[in-house]
């Protein structure tokens, strides 16, 4: 089997409040693969953002080991991190994160701008659906459209990793399965390794394999024999 493109080894997270050492993490090991799509499924307080943040090169792991693509991580520096986030990771947050003054074009290119690679901001926001909205503020679009304009912005600068925390934590079910949907087409067109981290269990028909996490570790690792449509999960 090819080298993993992300392998997380025996990961450990805390936080000290006080005289209080809290555990985030309590030794993970994971595996992500080339053009995978994974969901990281746990309750709140399971861990699963916290690796999320440390895979991104938004935090630091108190120990283990983080390599992507061969690359340690853990021993990069500060510009280091800015750099591998800058041209490898695209991020989905469940709260868009758009710039409220800037239009979907806009937002998606500021994105854009800054890429060794990038698409052009018309072709991301087409790909996920609103290319006749590319003139439109947040305040005029829908939550949906809202995190359609947010995937488009993660994947202007053709990220080899789509890191996404809660996407449709925020969304009703009908306008989840576009999310999804997106994000399923992304995952299959680009190749785009993918990580989703959700409490909805339905959401775990759409991976190749899910992760269940609780209380900082990984209790189980499933490989999905047969891969549901969006519009086929049970939410």
């Amino acid at each position: 089997m090819a080298e993993p493109l992300f392998q997380v080894e025996n990961v450990t997270k805390s936080y000290r409040t006080g005289d209080v050492e809290v555990w985030a993490l309590r030794g993970v090991d994971l595996a992500l693969h080339r053009g995978e799509m994974a969901v990281l499924l746990g309750p709140s307080g399971s861990g699963k953002s916290t690796l999320l943040n440390i895979m991104g090169g938004l935090d630091r792991a108190s120990g283990g080991v983080v390599r992507f693509d061969g690359q340690d991580l853990t021993a990069c520096s500060e510009r280091q991190l800015t750099r591998f986030r800058r041209e490898h990771v695209g991020f989905v947050f469940q709260f868009y994160n758009l710039i409220p003054s800037l239009t979907a074009w806009e937002n998606v290119a500021l994105v854009a701008e800054i890429a060794v690679n990038p698409l052009d901001p018309a072709e991301a926001l087409d790909m996920v659906g609103l290319k006749d909205r590319m003139t439109h503020f947040p305040a005029q679009l829908s939550g949906g459209e809202q995190q359609r304009v947010a995937i488009a912005r993660a994947i202007a600068k053709r990220p080899g990793v789509l890191l996404c925390d809660e996407p449709t934590g925020a969304l009703d079910s009908k306008t989840g399965v576009l999310v999804l949907e997106v994000l399923r087409r992304v995952n299959e067109e680009f190749g785009t390794t993918t990580a989703i981290i959700t409490h909805n269990a339905g959401i775990r028909q759409i991976a190749h394999r899910v992760f269940s996490f609780r209380d900082g570790r990984i209790e189980e690792a499933v490989e999905n024999a047969i891969r549901l449509k969006p519009e086929e999960v049970t939410w």
